[in-house]
């Protein structure tokens, strides 16, 4: 299980010299989160190549980012299972090399010891749920030194809050959350503001709400880098792949069905009408982006409880070409999604700590080839995201390493935050 170190595999090779940076993780003991950690540490030692990790590439090798060994992990879970448990189950499935969780054993137990509950109290205002957690974030940055946190929500899908006016007022949304007697922000929001209050950079990898409502946007705006939404890791990638072929070819796109089977934990979470709602959504739109509205692109997904963590995701394209000639394409796409996901979120925390590194604030489009519902851009195509992702990087590589550090984001005084969020001090 030996493996040469890579260039951003070690502190002694790696171009970044801004010290240890940390992942913060919503959702820390899921199948996604336990993945990263797993992975991490795998990465770390040595004894794993980082397959599947954008940022491992040859066009990143210049750029500098955090080393996988400078990454320290941390987060907020409802659960109480042990991570080292949670990589043992997944193990068991099948998921990961058991010889590898052996491996990174008492590192996964050491990240356990990074896990605080997520608060649930119902009697508090959630302005101070927000600054509880908050307050986590902030004593995990101190208490590891770090220069820069990422918060990355990985948590189980939410059912979208039906849409209120604070959603689109800050001073509005400050009363509220001001209020013993209300609670108007769902659970994956109250994360994204606590990493606002905190100074660290955010990634929604949910199609939950997070800091998607307008109120929180313009919060956030001026006071972290952020991006989301949705991880793409599956059928919408590929999608966004063979769409614009299709666009680029002068076909037309008659139908795009798909079918999806899953089972696992997203399973059971998508089995709920209501929680499914936002996946669904967020697939289509980016299709209908690339070949149209006109697209009759039904899509369902199924719990199958058997297929655990694996993921099967058919497609059936139906196209019109010359002469009104008809195209029929078939796609297959099988893998374990978690394994998927997790390098896609090691990449988050290593270009985020770049951004915050270089001073960036407000929503970074740049990073849209990683989300199926792009934050701050409308370009779907994966080819076209990927180009703007390498000039993103490239420019602010430079930047950030003619630059003296920049410091991190600080936590919110509130005092003189000029958009309060009601929390107390």
């Amino acid at each position: 299980m030996e493996h040469t170190s890579t260039p951003h595999d070690t502190d002694t090779t790696s171009p970044w010299n801004r010290g240890r940076v940390g992942l913060w993780l919503i959702g820390a003991r899921g199948s996604v989160a336990t993945t990263v950690a797993v992975g991490v540490h795998a990465l770390a030692a040595g004894i794993a190549p980082p397959t599947g990790c954008t940022t491992a590439g040859a066009g990143f090798a210049e750029v500098p980012l955090p080393g996988f060994d400078e990454i320290v992990i941390g987060g907020h879970d409802v659960s109480a299972v042990p991570l080292g448990q949670r990589a043992e189950q997944l193990a068991a499935s099948g998921m990961i090399p058991a010889a590898i969780v052996a491996a990174v054993r008492a590192e996964l137990d050491a990240t356990d010891a990074e896990i605080r509950p997520a608060v649930s109290d119902a009697d508090a205002r959630q302005a101070d749920v927000i600054a509880r957690l908050a307050a986590d974030i902030i004593a995990f940055r101190e208490r590891h030194g770090l220069a820069h946190v990422t918060v990355v929500d990985v948590s189980s899908t939410e059912p979208l809050p039906a849409d209120r006016p604070e959603f689109h007022d800050t001073e509005l949304l400050a009363a509220a959350l001001a209020d013993p007697d209300r609670a108007v922000l769902p659970a994956s929001s109250l994360a994204g503001l606590a990493a606002v209050e905190a100074g660290a950079a955010y990634a929604c990898f949910t199609p939950s709400a997070g800091l998607a409502l307008p109120a929180l946007r313009a919060i956030a705006q001026s006071r972290i880098p952020f991006a989301g939404q949705d991880g793409k890791t599956g059928e919408t990638l590929l999608r966004t792949v063979l769409a614009p072929m299709f666009v680029e070819r002068g076909m037309h796109v008659l139908s795009w069905a798909g079918a999806n089977l899953l089972g696992g934990g997203d399973g059971q979470t998508l089995a709920d009408p209501e929680a499914v709602r936002s996946k669904l959504a967020s697939k289509t739109r980016g299709l209908q982006s690339l070949v149209g509205d006109h697209v009759v692109a039904p899509l369902h997904i199924d719990n199958v409880p058997d297929l655990g963590d694996v993921k099967t995701a058919w497609d059936h394209v139906h196209a019109e070409g010359f002469l009104s000639s008809r195209i029929t394409l078939q796609t297959t796409w099988t893998a374990y999604d978690s394994m998927l996901a997790a390098p896609l979120v090691i990449d988050l925390a290593r270009l985020l700590s770049l951004a915050g590194a270089a001073g960036v604030r407000g929503v970074v489009p740049a990073l849209g080839c990683f989300f199926k519902d792009p934050w701050g851009s409308d370009v779907h195509a994966f080819a076209d995201q990927v180009a703007a992702l390498r000039s993103w990087t490239s420019d602010l590589g430079e930047q950030v390493a003619a630059a003296a550090p920049v410091p991190a984001p600080a936590a919110r005084e509130a005092d003189a935050d000029p958009v309060p969020i009601g929390a107390t001090r």
